[in-house]
């Protein structure tokens, strides 16, 4: 991988690298600036080199961050081609974000911003085909951590961003590229503290395009794209019992551990329920008129069976979910502890927190305290230019292929976004075999993207952002 030299002195301020493309595009005709040609011959190199930093995020905000060296490759890509750079650490050392803006012809006009984060979930080199941090490319396909959450597409962004400076383009409006630090870990110290303390940085944004959307399914023998319109909200939902310490060969009836098991145990049983929202209804009568299998409303499970491995994501969107990720007590083998502590990885429905709680009130009990961090849902309609910018440029690369608005279960920087009323997104372009269980790669062992979906996916993003 070709090293970058260092910018953490860029630390608040945008500054000028004084680089210039002149000499690079000289040389070339005007032909040669037509299509994203030099865009789809770097992505995949991009890519790789990219996965090879390794940025694995472990979720603790004071430790010094891992993204930084991928920020100095970014911003040592961007600078070559002559943006002006703005490097920021974001809340904590080795936090490194780039932000650059290419100017459009109408200034007046709302400037979309297209971001992307830089760090990743850990990975067990051990369980893999691959090393997760090789980069390796292998049987058509770029491996390892990142390759779809979400370096591929920063990889996209990137080459892209790269082509339009290279060949002077003007888009229609000002074009915000982000490439952001801790997304991974709710973004506490990446896009919330920049949104926090840098809001300049995104001044007249007003729409914006990111993970996790953009990605092809084949229904019916035809080829729809997700576009991800909605997120559930986020609540990081932490439960306590308390009880009497003592010797674990005594009879004992106020055991921590048994009445926080007993209490998890309720939830995971406990359904929330069934709530139909205007996107969900909009998907799945799009599913409908692609398969021609009949959608009824009163029983939408029985058409998100339908969907094979895609039901897993789409059913997520129909109820609020609590899943038990950790489960925390005791100190030794007979020692009954005095405390147990579970973690709560909670998502609900837009405009359901409230009732959530009360709701989890009543299965908890009193005997099981609480407490939460949250992040609201977020929704924008399936309308206005940007939209339609998106689905003309899937169509000029996949003719006959239909797009589709979805509600993604998970959460993104969407969310801190949108308290700059900035409207999401969730586009990040891809072709894909039909075959390929897509969603199941996001965290999962032997994450990869096929080459040939980068390719597919930069050429529409260089349309996409000629366009809107």
């Amino acid at each position: 991988m070709r090293r970058t030299p260092s910018w953490t002195n860029w630390i608040t301020n945008p500054i000028t690298n004084g680089l210039t493309s002149s000499n690079a595009i000289d040389s070339m005709t005007t032909e040669d600036f037509t299509a994203a040609s030099i865009a789809v011959a770097e992505v995949v190199a991009l890519a790789s080199e990219l996965i090879a930093i390794d940025t694995s995020n472990f979720g603790d905000p004071e430790k010094v961050g891992t993204e930084q060296p991928a920020a100095e490759y970014v911003a040592g890509k961007l600078a070559e081609v002559g943006y002006e750079i703005t490097y920021v650490e974001s809340g904590a050392r080795g936090r490194g974000n780039v932000i650059v803006r290419l100017p459009g012809a109408d200034p007046a006009r709302g400037a979309l911003l297209v971001h992307g984060h830089l760090d990743v979930v850990p990975a067990d080199a051990a369980e893999w085909t691959v090393h997760p941090f090789s980069g390796e490319i292998r049987d058509g396909y770029v491996w390892g951590r990142g390759a779809v959450d979400m370096k591929g597409m920063v990889a996209m962004t990137l080459a892209v961003a790269r082509q339009l400076k290279r060949d002077n383009a003007v888009p229609p409006r000002d074009v915000i590229f982000a490439f952001l630090a801790d997304e991974e870990a709710g973004g506490v110290v990446g896009a919330r503290w920049l949104v926090e303390n840098k809001p300049e940085l995104f001044a007249g944004a007003t729409e914006a395009l990111s993970e996790v959307g953009g990605f092809s399914i084949t229904l019916g023998g035809t080829r729809a794209y997700l576009i991800e319109t909605a997120e559930k909200g986020v609540l990081g939902l932490r439960l306590t019992t308390r009880g009497t310490a003592g010797h674990g060969a005594m009879l004992h009836t106020d055991n921590a551990v048994a009445k926080l098991a007993a209490a998890v145990d309720r939830l995971e049983r406990h359904r929330f329920p069934l709530i139909l929202t205007e996107t969900v209804q909009e998907f799945l009568a799009g599913v409908s008129a692609l398969t021609g299998e009949p959608f009824d409303p009163a029983d939408p499970e029985a058409a998100i069976a339908r969907l094979g491995p895609l039901s897993r994501l789409i059913g997520a969107t129909l109820r609020d979910t609590a899943n038990v990720t950790e489960f925390n007590a005791g100190y030794r083998a007979n020692v009954v502890p005095s405390v147990a502590r579970a973690t709560i990885d909670v998502r609900t429905m837009p405009g359901r927190e409230d009732a959530f709680l009360a709701e989890l009130a009543g299965i908890l009990g009193p005997e099981v305290e609480s407490e939460w961090q949250r992040m609201p849902a977020v929704h924008t309609s399936f309308d206005g230019v940007l939209p339609e910018a998106m689905a003309a440029a899937i169509a000029a690369e996949d003719p006959g292929a239909r797009v589709l608005p979805y509600m993604l279960p998970a959460s993104t920087d969407a969310k801190h976004f949108d308290r700059l009323g900035i409207r999401h997104f969730g586009f990040a372009p891809l072709r894909l075999p039909p075959d390929l269980d897509f969603t199941a790669l996001f965290h999962g062992v032997d994450e990869r993207v096929p080459v040939a979906a980068l390719e597919f996916g930069t050429r529409v993003l260089h349309r996409l952002l000629l366009a809107c």
